[in-house]
Parts: structure tokens; C-alpha cells; sequence
């Protein structure tokens, strides 16, 4: 089956991309630079250019679609037209070319308002609840996305919790550099209980998506490895396998997150280009519990993890020994 995979230079779009090469299906890739994926075919182009989003999708059976603006800051204005515009253009012109399928790569942040999450399933999108506008604009990007299944394109919704492993600049780097340099702190004592998805199983479980699609349209699966941690105890197992020193000292989160959403908007003001020490969804995200109930997911995915958390861990651990520095 030929399959667009949208995004592909990405962490998680690159693992989803040679997941499907593995499986022998022929790949394309959709993105603003080359995807450094093995036997794909890259289309450079971006999704706020309709002509090139029209071009991308012909001839493919199914898209994976994984392209977006993932920030702690920028302007609205941005995320709008490549989450929001950028999404509609790629459904239409799905549906223009009689694509089939489509999986729609989202997060659990599309319905979460801050307040604490223990044993949920996917809960509807919800841009007004949604916190910044990466969560606000995948909501609504979401809701686009669901609205569009029908007989003729299929479309389901995955939503994977927190992705990391080797090569993660999103969680696992900025981790180690702020804690190699001690100014990463414990929000209260690093207590809340949080769960993750190791890279290969969040790429496993989107690619299960697009197969068993049949089952899932028309709805959205939350993903995760299922092994909630107390957060201290998840760093400190990053930081080892980094080999720089655990975070020691705690700060309050409640005032962590009045702090974090003070700085997002001198950070806006000030035009900074690289991301803030701190944001209001960052403090969120360190502070409370969010994990999943991931029986049914599993199930009509007929999919499970392959990789706990523990030899996750041991992965990244090995990739930091092989010569990969952290910053």
C-alpha cells in the first residue's frame, strides 16, 4: 500500500515512516525538509501551500498525518494555519484524490484543562478547555479530522501521551540541559503520577491505527506505555540514563504555574525565538497526575507496548553511552 506520512523529519513522524518501510509498504513523506527516512520517498512542501498538499496525497491509499506546530510559545496566528488550515487542506484534498484512510496524529492535551487525569479514556477535544494554543489548535484540528470520517475516507484520531526516546528534543534534552545546568526543579516533590509512551510503541500504535482503521473510525484512542510513575522518579531515571544529576529542590506548583504563564507572555512580548524555562502548561504537565485507562485502546488496536518504560530507559541509556552527548 503506498502511505503518506506527514511530518516524517520529526522524532516520531521518522519512526512511524521506517516502521512502514520495515512492513513493506511504500512510503512518502510530506515535510519542509528531507525525513533522513531509508527508502521513502520524500515531497518537500508545506501544508499551508494547497497545491503541494494536493500534489503530496495522489496516488496514496492512506495518509498518516503527524505535520504540525508543536511550541510552548509563538504566535496564534501561526498555529492556526499549520494545525488548523494546514489539517483542512490535507482532509480535502484527501478526499479530492479518493484517498481511503486517514490517522490523525493528535494529544491528550486537545482535552485536557489542567485539572488532573487518572484512568480516562480519551475524553472529547476541547479547544475552549485547552491550554495554549498547540493544545487549542490540535482540538480543533481534531474535531476538523473526525468530522470528515465517512464511507468513502475513514479517518480515526490517535492521541500518544507524552512521546520520548533517543533523538527526543522535546522532552528528553531539554530534561538533561536544564538539569545538567540545576535549574530544573521538582514540582511538588515530583509526586504527581504520570504515564509516557516510549518512542517505537507510540509509532507501533499509530501504525496499528492506519491497519485496523476499519474498527476505529470516527473516534480518538489515547496511547501510552500504561506504566504510570511519579514524575521525580521518571527525571531521575532520564537524567541517569543522560548522566547528569536528578533534580533536587521542589517548588510549589501552583506557583510554578502562575510563574510559567507570566513568562509565556514576556516571552511573546519580548520576540524570543527559543523556548521559556517555564510555561503554564509545562508547570501542568510536572505537577499533575495524567495518566490513561489503555484496556480498550488495546484492544481495538489489537495492539500492546513492545518496550516498558524500564528498558526504555535502558535504551536511552545505551544511546547516551554510545557518544551521543546531551546538550
Amino acid at each position: 500500500m503506498r502511505v503518506l506520512v506527514t511530518g516524517a523529519s520529526g522524532l516520531l513522524g521518522g519512526a512511524v515512516a521506517r516502521l512502514l518501510v520495515q512492513q513493506g509498504h511504500n512510503v512518502a513523506t510530506f515535510q519542509r525538509r528531507p525525513s533522513g527516512v531509508d527508502h521513502a520517498t520524500d515531497i518537500l512542501g508545506s501544508l499551508t501551500d494547497q497545491a503541494a498538499v494536493a500534489d503530496a496525497v495522489r496516488g496514496v491509499a492512506g495518509i498518516i498525518h503527524l505535520a504540525a506546530k508543536v511550541s510552548f510559545t509563538g504566535r496564534p496566528e501561526d498555529f492556526d494555519a499549520v494545525n488548523v488550515e494546514g489539517t483542512r487542506t490535507l482532509l480535502a484534498a484527501a478526499q479530492a484524490a479518493g484517498v481511503a484512510d486517514v490517522v490523525f496524529v493528535s494529544s491528550p492535551s486537545v482535552a485536557n484543562s489542567g485539572a488532573a487525569i487518572a484512568g480516562l479514556g480519551a475524553e472529547p477535544a476541547c479547544p475552549a478547555k485547552a491550554h495554549g494554543d498547540y493544545s487549542r489548535t490540535k482540538a480543533e484540528a481534531e474535531l476538523l479530522a473526525l468530522a470528515a470520517d465517512g464511507p468513502d475516507l475513514r479517518v480515526a484520531a490517535i492521541r500518544p501521551h507524552i512521546v520520548w526516546g533517543p533523538g527526543d528534543t522535546q522532552l528528553v534534552e531539554r530534561v538533561l540541559a536544564r538539569a545538567g545546568s540545576g535549574r530544573l526543579p521538582l514540582l511538588d516533590a515530583g509526586a504527581a503520577l504520570i504515564d509516557t509512551t516510549y518512542i517505537d510503541n507510540a509509532a507501533s500504535a499509530i501504525v496499528a491505527g492506519l491497519h485496523r482503521v476499519e474498527h476505529i473510525h470516527g473516534r480518538a484512542l489515547v496511547v501510552s506505555n500504561g506504566e504510570p510513575r511519579p514524575v521525580g522518579e521518571l527525571l531521575a531515571g532520564i537524567c541517569a540514563a543522560g548522566g547528569v544529576p536528578a533534580p533536587s529542590w521542589t517548588v510549589p506548583g501552583g506557583l510554578a504555574r502562575t510563574v510559567g504563564k507570566v513568562v509565556e507572555k514576556l516571552w511573546l512580548l519580548s520576540g524570543q525565538s527559543d523556548e521559556p524555562p517555564m510555561t503554564e502548561f509545562l508547570a501542568e504537565q510536572l505537577s499533575t497526575a495524567h495518566w490513561f485507562d489503555q484496556r480498550e485502546t488495546r484492544r481495538l488496536l489489537d495492539w500492546s507496548p513492545a518496550v516498558t518504560l524500564d528498558a526504555g530507559l535502558a535504551k536511552l541509556a545505551q544511546h547516551y553511552r554510545g557518544g551521543y552527548a546531551a546538550r
